[in-house]
C-alpha cells in the first residue's frame, strides 16, 4: 500500500480554520451531485464537429489512411529533439542501482519518487504540411513515461535503491505503437482551418481530436496512483512495475476531462478536482470521496467559453476557482483565431466557493490579467482567503501559426523584462517571466491585495509544498529557478536551481519581499519533478528532504539528488547516478510505502 504527501497519517496538521459562516452550512454538506451529460470523455466534440463527421461516417480507414499519406507530409522539428529534450526507450526490466555518491538518510521513508514527463513516439514526425496548412505538435503533447526510483530496505535495514521508466499504456498510445508511425494528426498549433481539418480526421478515425497523453503529473488518491494530463481522464497505474491498468471515472460517474493538479482535502481525505472543456459545460467541478469510489459532488461552474485552466485550490473550508482569458475552442478556429490562445488584453477573477457550493456561491474577485498555471498553496487568514501560486502574463501554450519566429518570440518572452530598454514590447517581453505571487481576497470587505513576492530577477515555476500543509496556513514553499537564458536560446523551460521561499520570513534587502534560499546546480546541470519527502514524525514544517531528477549535459548523465531541506544550500546528502538518460519533463510525486 502507497500513499503520497502525509494528510493521512497526520491530521492533526489539518486544523479547521474558522467557524463555518451560517448562511453557508448548506452548502458545506454534500447535496445530491448535479448531473452533467457529455457525450464524449475528454475534449468533447462540439455540435459543428458532430455534424461534420457524419457524412464521413462510412468512409472506411484504409482510404482515409490512403488519403493522409496522399495530402500530408511529415517532418522533425529538431527542437524537440535537441539534448535532454529528446525521447528514450523503455528500460525494460527493473534496473538496482550501486553507483551512489552519500548514503540514504536513515529516518528516509520508503517508498517510490515517480516523475511524468513527454517522450514522443515518433520525434521525427511532429510537423504537418498538407494542402489545408501547416500544423504541429507542441512539446507538451509528448507521450507520458513515467520515471521511477524505489526505496526499499532489507531485512537486515540495508537500502535497496532500482530505476524503471515506461510509457502510461493510454488507448491512444497501443495505437500508435501498433501502427509504428504518427497517428494522430498534429493539430493544436497551427494554421486555424488546417487545426480545423486535422481535430476533424482524428475524430472521425479515432474518435477522439486529440491522444491522450497522461504526461503531465502523477497524483495519489486512496492509495492509488494516477497519471493525468488535463485533456481526458487519468489513467490509473500500479506503481509496483508501472503498469497501466486503465481509465479513472469514479465508476462511471465522471465523464469530463480531469485536472493534472486535483488537491486532497486535509482532514477528510477527499479530492476536489475539475475539468475544463471545449463544449458546454465549460468547466465542472467535483468533490470525490475519501476512498476513491464515489462522487459526492458534481457542479457545472457555467462558464460561458472554453479556458484551459490548469490548477485549482483548496482551503480547510472553500474550493479556490483560477479564471483567465486562456481561450480555447473549435468554434475559434472557423473564425480563423488560433486553437489555443490567451488575452493578454482580457480579464482575470478568481472565485471562492464553499465546498459543496454551486456556481451562484461562489465570490468572485476581480484580479490584474495573468495567466498562472501553478499554485503553491491557498488557506484562510481571519477574513482573508490567501493564494500563492507562480504568476505569467501570457501562456507557454499558445496555438500560434506554425510558421511563427518562435526562437524570437520566446526568448524575449522568458527574459527579465526591462521596460526602458529600447524597443520593448509589453506584449511579448518577460510575458513568460514567472515569479512567486500573493492574492489576498477579503470576503467580507470584497476587496483584494495582491503583489509579487520574490526579486523581480529571478523566475521559477514548478511550485511544491510539504503536503501535510495543502489547504492550510505554510511557511514553506520549494519551486524550480528558471535559466532564463538557457531556456530563451530554445524556447523550452531549463531549470538550474531551486528556491526554498520563506513565506514567514522578509527579505534582508527589501522587506516587501520573502526571503529566499537557493540550491545551485553545476554548470549545465538542469532539474525536473521537484518534490518535497516529508521526514516521518517529523517536527517542523521543513523536516524532510527536496528529492529531483537532474541531468548533466556535459557529461551526458542523469541523477537522483536528495536535499536535506533544513541545510538546503549545501550539497546533497546523496545522489544516485542512474543507468540511462532521463529526458526533462513536468511534475514529480513520493509515494510513501
Amino acid at each position: 500500500m502507497f500513499r503520497a504527501g502525509g494528510c493521512s497519517s497526520q491530521v492533526t496538521r489539518c486544523i479547521h480554520l474558522g467557524k463555518r459562516p451560517t448562511d453557508q452550512a448548506s452548502s458545506l454538506s454534500p447535496p445530491n451531485a448535479v448531473k452533467v451529460q457529455s457525450s464524449v470523455t475528454g475534449w468533447n466534440k462540439q455540435p459543428l464537429m458532430q455534424e461534420l463527421t457524419k457524412a464521413l461516417k462510412s468512409v472506411s480507414s484504409d482510404l482515409l489512411d490512403r488519403f493522409i499519406d496522399s495530402v500530408y507530409k511529415f517532418s522533425e522539428q529538431p527542437y524537440l529533439n535537441e539534448g535532454n529534450f529528446g525521447p528514450v526507450n523503455e528500460i525494460g526490466d527493473e534496473v538496482f542501482i550501486d553507483n551512489l555518491n552519500g548514503e540514504v538518510p536513515k529516518d528516509f521513508p520508503e517508498g517510490v519518487y515517480i516523475r511524468n514527463g513527454p517522450n514522443p513516439l515518433n520525434a521525427s514526425q511532429t510537423a504537418a504540411e498538407s494542402i489545408f496548412g501547416p500544423t504541429s505538435y507542441m512539446y507538451y503533447e509528448g507521450h507520458g513515461m513515467l520515471h521511477a526510483i524505489y526505496f526499499s530496505k532489507s531485512n537486515l535495514g540495508e537500502w535497496r535503491i532500482s530505476y524503471k521508466n515506461k510509457y502510461v499504456d493510454t488507448d491512444t498510445f497501443e495505437l500508435e505503437r501498433k501502427k509504428n508511425k504518427i497517428a494522430f494528426l498534429p493539430s493544436a498549433e497551427g494554421e486555424p482551418y488546417a487545426t480545423l481539418v486535422a481535430f476533424l480526421l482524428n475524430t472521425v478515425r479515432f474518435g477522439k481530436p486529440v491522444k491522450d497523453s497522461a504526461n503531465t503529473s502523477i497524483f495519489e488518491h486512496a492509495g492509488r496512483a494516477f497519471a493525468a494530463t488535463e485533456n481526458h481522464l487519468p489513467y490509473e497505474i500500479d506503481i509496483n512495475n508501472l503498469r497501466t491498468l486503465g481509465p479513472y471515472n469514479i465508476n462511471g460517474a465522471w465523464d469530463q476531462p480531469f485536472t493534472s493538479h486535483p488537491k486532497k482535502i486535509c482532514g477528510s481525505g477527499e479530492l476536489v478536482t475539475m475539468g475544463t472543456n471545449i463544449e458546454k459545460p465549460h468547466y465542472v467541478l467535483g468533490v470525490i470521496s475519501s476512498d476513491g469510489e464515489r462522487l459526492l459532488h458534481k457542479v457545472d461552474l457555467k462558464f460561458e467559453e472554453g479556458k484551459l485552466i490548469h490548477d485549482i485550490g483548496v482551503t480547510a473550508q472553500y474550493n479556490i476557482i483560477m479564471d483567465y482569458p486562456l481561450h480555447f475552442g473549435l468554434i475559434r478556429t472557423i473564425l480563423r483565431k488560433p486553437f489555443i490562445q490567451n488575452d493578454m488584453g482580457g480579464i482575470s477573477r478568481i472565485g471562492v466557493m464553499p465546498r459543496f457550493g454551486d456556481a451562484d456561491s461562489i465570490i468572485w474577485f476581480d484580479v490584474e490579467n495573468h495567466c498562472s498555471y501553478h499554485l503553491f498553496n491557498c488557506f484562510e487568514d481571519g477574513n482573508e482567503v490567501v493564494i500563492r501560486g507562480c504568476r505569467t502574463l501570457d501562456s507557454v501554450l499558445s496555438s500560434a501559426s506554425h510558421d511563427d519566429d518562435k526562437s524570437k518570440c520566446s526568448g524575449r518572452a522568458f527574459l527579465q523584462p526591462d521596460k526602458n530598454s529600447e524597443g520593448f514590447d509589453p506584449s511579448v517581453d518577460g510575458t513568460l517571466f514567472s515569479r512567486p505571487y500573493e492574492w489576498r481576497l477579503n470576503l467580507k470587505s470584497g476587496t483584494t491585495k495582491e503583489g509579487y513576492l520574490t526579486d523581480e530577477k529571478v523566475a521559477m515555476d514548478f511550485p511544491v509544498i510539504n503536503e501535510d500543509f495543502v489547504g492550510v496556513k505554510n511557511n514553506y514553499g520549494y519551486a524550480q529557478v528558471v535559466d532564463s537564458v538557457a531556456t530563451s536560446e530554445i524556447g523550452l523551460f531549463k531549470y538550474n536551481r531551486i528556491a526554498k521561499v520563506h513565506f514567514d520570513r522578509q527579505d534582508k534587502e527589501n522587506k516587501q519581499l520573502k526571503s529566499v534560499e537557493y540550491h545551485v546546480l553545476k554548470e549545465k546541470t538542469f532539474c525536473s519533478g521537484v518534490q518535497f519527502v516529508a521526514k516521518e514524525n517529523g517536527i517542523d514544517e521543513d523536516d524532510g528532504w527536496i528529492i529531483t531528477y537532474v541531468h548533466d549535459e556535459l557529461t551526458n548523465v542523469s541523477q537522483v539528488y536528495i536535499i536535506d531541506a533544513k541545510r538546503f544550500a549545501e550539497e546533497p546528502v546523496l545522489k544516485i547516478t542512474l543507468p540511462q538518460r532521463v529526458p526533462y519533463g513536468f511534475h514529480g510525486n513520493f509515494f510513501y510505502k
